[in-house]
């Protein structure tokens, strides 16, 4: 089994031989060896083709599991598939199923909403089946749902390349799930490098650095540094910042840069979250657990014209002697003097001077894209829901675009984005009060009851990376988008999702 796939996945050619297999998982097609029972079961179930529906067939001898996805209208997309899948494999799991066919939809739409369908039940279904890695490596009997999945399609020339695509996403969403999902302890900051070793190990196209000094921190990312001062003292807490590096093969046209906030547990800090609402906060590290699912998926399918370059932030938000707190002026990278306002706004922080660094990286590169992805608001988990990523970009990737490119791919393959827009307000929001500061980074209020609560971060994120001088106007623009995933990595006790890797590889790589 590959390391990075929930169970062996295979393709399967025909049904007239599956004595292999104990169960078959039919997502809306009716394969023709099946027609006759289904037929059958229609005729005495109004439900057969609105509800999962689990039933013998004598002929084949093994169960079958139909899960049609119903009658779609104007407002349904193409998740509904990966769904129907989900539900599919969970009921053949229930049921006793261990070596499962899934049976693809058979439309093969090259246009349209629903183009994708058959690579998101693929994906629905390999979702439903992973285990966190807690519970793989502490539990070795219990690393695998099943023990293999087969996927048929009646087109075997469409099949290996819906399962090649699908397994190659699988194994960049695998290795954010595991990022992301895993406790405070098990993904510490030194814990997330071991893992990244391993997971890049036999990546010769990656190109793997990290910084651990403390001195280094203090010199050169002194805002990152301010979040990680409680947990220095904790060696196995202490932070680090992972940089990924792929280099395009053929001459490069475009660079695509990612900073993640990898919050590995979130606090509050000395502004300490209160009222039971701490828990869960191990998934605050979900941009970065990203950023390092997305450069597994670059390894893997090597895009011959984009250089990529991921930067994980690892840091834990510790509450102690140590703590930073508000009030203090710290001067950032940029030279940038900021005036901490509540330490529980600390994704900003621990992204702004890397952000910074690969700046000042991108004026050499050819035609740079700057990115940070958090799950940086509760603001933006109530504007937009779960499931949806919020894209805000900065003037030069609005005027190309950007957002609405984004949006359309990311509702085509079912990882959708809605687009919010960054204000003149949003940036005086954060303008300094008094002489000797030029940036405060909050005020008292959470996200959630602040006006503008998800979009004043992102001007933050630009005033303090020194980004707001490289406007559309200036000497030396650059492209830069800030996505908030607060409501699309996935809310405990929900599995983290590896969002928004699907819309951002359609965009950028495909």
């Amino acid at each position: 089994m590959d390391t990075y796939l929930p169970c062996d996945v295979c393709e399967v050619t025909s049904l007239e031989n599956v004595s292999a297999w104990d169960s078959i998982c039919v997502i809306e097609s009716e394969p023709p060896i099946l027609s006759g029972i289904f037929a059958e079961h229609r005729s005495f179930d109004k439900a057969f083709d609105s509800e999962v529906t689990c039933f013998k067939d004598p002929k084949l001898n093994l169960r079958i599991v139909n899960a049609p996805v119903g009658v779609l209208d104007d407002f349904d997309d193409v998740r509904v598939y990966a769904r129907a899948s989900g539900k599919a494999i969970a009921r053949a799991i229930k049921a006793g199923g261990k070596s499962v066919i899934l049976v693809l939809p058979e439309a093969k739409n090259t246009s349209g909403r629903y183009q994708y369908s058959a690579l998101q039940s693929l994906l629905g279904a390999l979702h439903e089946l992973y285990v966190p890695i807690q519970l793989r490596e502490d539990v070795p009997a219990q690393k695998q749902r099943i023990e293999k999945m087969g996927v048929y399609h009646s087109d075997a020339k469409y099949l290996k390349e819906i399962v090649t695509k699908a397994t190659q996403f699988e194994k960049g969403l695998f290795a954010a799930r595991d990022v992301g999902g895993g406790d405070p302890e098990r993904m510490a900051p030194p814990k997330v490098q071991s893992y990244v070793d391993r997971l890049f190990a036999k990546a010769s196209n990656i190109k793997l650095t990290v910084i651990s000094d403390l001195t280094v921190f203090q010199k050169d990312f002194p805002l990152f540094e301010a979040v990680n001062r409680a947990a220095s003292s904790v060696p196995r807490h202490c932070g680090r910042i992972i940089y990924l590096e792929y280099t395009a093969p053929k001459t490069a046209k475009k660079t695509v840069i990612l900073v993640g906030k990898g919050v590995t547990y979130d606090t509050g800090g000395a502004d300490i979250k209160a009222g039971g609402i701490m828990a869960g906060m191990s998934r605050d590290k979900c941009g970065a657990a990203f950023v390092g699912g997305f450069m597994k998926y670059v390894s893997d399918t090597a895009p011959q014209h984009t250089n990529v370059i991921g930067v994980m932030c690892m840091v834990r938000n510790s509450v102690g002697e140590e703590c930073y707190v508000s009030d203090e002026v710290i001067t950032a990278r940029s030279g940038v003097r900021v005036r901490v306002g509540n330490t529980d706004a600390e994704g900003r922080m621990c992204m702004a001077d890397a952000l910074c660094q690969m700046k000042q990286r991108a004026l050499t590169m050819p035609d740079p894209h700057l990115f940070t992805i958090a799950t940086l608001t509760g603001h933006a988990f109530l504007a937009v829901g779960p499931g949806y990523t919020i894209v805000m970009d900065n003037g030069p990737a609005r005027d190309q675009g950007h957002g609405n490119e984004l949006k359309k791919n990311g509702d085509l393959i079912g990882d959708p984005f809605e687009v919010s827009t960054v204000q003149r307000e949003d940036f005086s929001h954060h303008q300094s009060k008094i002489i000797g500061e030029d940036v405060i980074q909050a005020n008292n209020l959470p996200s959630s009851r602040n006006p503008r609560g998800h979009q004043t971060p992102a001007a933050f994120i630009m005033l303090a990376s020194g980004l707001d001088k490289h406007g559309t106007n200036s000497s030396k623009p650059l492209k830069y988008s800030h996505l908030d995933i607060a409501g699309s990595a996935g809310d405990y006790p929900e599995m983290a999702t590896g969002a928004p890797l699907l819309a951002m590889a359609k965009t950028h790589l495909i």
